[in-house]
């Protein structure tokens, strides 16, 4: 029952910021459970079946709160499911002693991406609403899913700052867009994992738990998306990623003490910049409306 209860409150945080800031709900699930020494394949099955009905709730939900761009999502969901069954399908066909190390790597490597992404360079700015095109999100898309369905998770650190990168929409939009399309990602990699697997390695109560957090999560981190600093976010998920997956590749606790110190000054970085813009931005009303020559 304590695992039960842990797992909820895991995904209900997963949840809370992956919709909130459009990555990690996988990544994080997925590290929770390979900690917890579960089987690769089944830990990816386990998220993605429950990111099956949390993908539905915020998808649900960022669309009343005006976050979805329908166009975006068919464009890039689409190529997006291809690519995880595909992923799936890999993955459940390597052995445990090659999966592991594998999906550790695919994590660290993703998380390192994320927390120097958002440490420092931020949510970038310009050609906002100028139209991104197929040739751009199909093989985007592809990638995202293939990685997502291997490396439990992916969809989000991939497909979230490629659109942002862009500056052609606005950041809520792709959160709201990345996380609705992640439903055609989830139930594809989970078919896929069905097929290859059947049931093999999945708990089903375990996939309830994370459900139930993420259902409770969805609707709320719709709403605070337009609140909550990114920047600082996303060094925090990149930092939790990347100091969990360190732990299945490297041995030496010296190198996971500057881990932390590391991810530590990062997160600090972070902080400092958004107050730094935030304070800024308040500050240019107030210089615009002293006159000349003061």
């Amino acid at each position: 029952m304590r695992t039960l209860i842990l797992l909820a409150l895991a995904g209900l945080g997963a949840q809370l910021v992956d919709g909130s800031l459009g990555m990690a709900y996988g990544v994080t699930s997925t590290t929770l459970l390979l900690a917890l020494g579960t089987n690769p394949a089944a830990a990816s099955a386990t998220v993605h079946l429950a990111e099956i009905g949390t993908t539905l709730m915020s998808g649900a939900a960022h669309w009343r709160f005006g976050n979805v761009d329908w166009r975006v999502v068919a464009r890039i969901g689409v190529p997006g499911a291809v690519g995880a069954f595909l992923g799936a399908t890999v993955l459940s066909r390597l052995s445990t002693e090659v999966a592991k190390p594998v999906m550790s790597a695919i994590l660290l490597g993703l998380g390192v991406y994320v927390l120097v992404r958002f440490t420092f360079r931020g949510l970038p700015k310009g050609r906002l609403g100028r139209p991104l095109r197929r040739r751009f999100l199909a093989p985007l898309g592809l990638a995202a899913g293939f990685l997502d369905a291997t490396g439990g998770g992916g969809w989000g650190p991939v497909g979230t700052p490629a659109l942002l990168a862009s500056g052609r929409m606005e950041p809520r939009k792709v959160i709201g867009s990345i996380d609705t399309s992640e439903f055609l990602v989830a139930v594809a990699a989970s078919l896929g994992f069905l097929f290859s697997l059947g049931s093999q390695g999945i708990d089903v109560m375990w996939v309830a738990a994370f459900l139930l957090g993420g259902l409770v999560a969805a609707p709320l981190a719709a709403w605070l998306v337009r609140l909550l600093p990114p920047r600082v976010l996303g060094s925090a998920v990149g930092g939790v990623i990347v100091v969990t997956n360190a732990r299945a590749l490297l041995t030496s606790d010296v190198l996971h003490v500057a881990l932390y110190a590391l991810w530590a000054a990062a997160l600090a970085y972070s902080v400092r910049a958004h107050l730094k813009e935030r304070n800024a931005t308040a500050a240019e009303p107030a210089e615009e409306r002293q006159p000349v020559g003061t």
